[in-house]
């Protein structure tokens, strides 16, 4: 059994770029075996887990914490490589390992009926939780995400087996591709992606060392297939709990007949379409918060 230690919150320092304004919020960490990972640990109440995606971190969530944290416990994760967490060189930044130790911090702070809502990478990370552990997984908020192989979108593959190569690598780690042109990809209106917004992303991957991990996800789209369509082929455990979905149908990032599947599989979840991209929860903030509000 592996053991972890907790730093109390406020004991890691804001780094100076951080707007205080924009991100309120308490910095907690637990040591995990690959490098400390930074969280947010918001307001008191039943627990609400939120899991990011690429190639944003907790920042992306703050709407919904600062207006939710009033009357719930608002969980939000960095995962390794990203945001205020560490950026190890040693780990292997697949979904698989981010999954695990997202379950780790959910047994470290004994987490119970917990509220799952999850964007992006941040939709097979954290449904590997609920589909393992189903009984203490109260309800699920999906936006703009998958939970299967995405072998049938050719084009998607053709870009994650392009950006596996040397060049692909070169884009990511020392150009910065990801923060700097495929972020503002995902915004419908760019209006909401202010300078400071985007300042916000780009900082905590600010050199080709912490951009290691936008780019293991950019190859696991292809790689890590057969680890979502193992998670896909489970998905019957997750029937029983209530669901809800909130899609951005201006998505330039993800095809929108991602929420046909959804849909498909699972009729008796609760849709909101928004007239937003892939980063519906910057766009829509408030309604977003608004809608878990009313669905808890």
């Amino acid at each position: 059994m592996e053991t972890y230690r907790e730093t109390t919150a406020g004991t890691m320092k804001s780094p100076k770029w951080l707007d205080r304004i924009l991100y309120p919020f308490a910095h907690h960490t637990l040591t995990l075996p690959n490098g400390q990972m930074h969280y947010v640990d918001e307001g008191q109440g039943e627990p609400i887990v939120f899991v990011h995606g690429t190639p944003t971190w907790s920042f992306v969530w703050r709407q919904q914490i600062k207006s939710l944290s009033r009357r719930y416990r608002c969980i939000a994760p960095d995962h390794l490589g990203f945001g205020l967490s560490e950026k190890p060189t040693s780990f292997s930044y697949t979904p698989e390992a981010h999954a695990q130790n997202l379950e780790q911090l959910i047994e470290h702070l004994q987490l119970k009926d917990i509220t799952l809502v999850v964007h992006d990478f941040g939709g097979p990370i954290g449904l590997n939780y609920a589909l393992r552990h189903p009984s203490n997984v109260k309800r699920i908020v999906i936006l703009n995400t998958w939970l299967w192989s995405l072998q049938e979108e050719r084009q998607m593959m053709k870009i994650s087996g392009f950006l596996n190569g040397a060049l692909g690598r070169l884009l990511y780690l020392n150009l910065g591709f990801s923060p700097r042109l495929l972020l503002p990809r995902g915004y419908h209106e760019r209006r909401h992606l202010s300078k400071d917004v985007h300042r916000h992303y780009l900082r905590p991957l600010n050199k080709a060392s912490n951009r290691i991990g936008t780019w293991h996800f950019a190859v696991a789209l292809k790689e890590s297939g057969d680890w979502f369509e193992q998670l896909w082929e489970q998905r019957e455990n997750i029937r029983p709990i209530t669901k809800l979905i909130l899609w951005g149908e201006k998505d330039a990032l993800l095809p929108l007949h991602l929420l046909d599947k959804w849909q498909e599989a699972f009729p008796e979840a609760q849709v909101q379409r928004y007239k937003a991209g892939h980063f519906v929860q910057e766009e829509k903030g408030g309604e977003i918060a608004d809608s878990i509000l009313k669905f808890i």
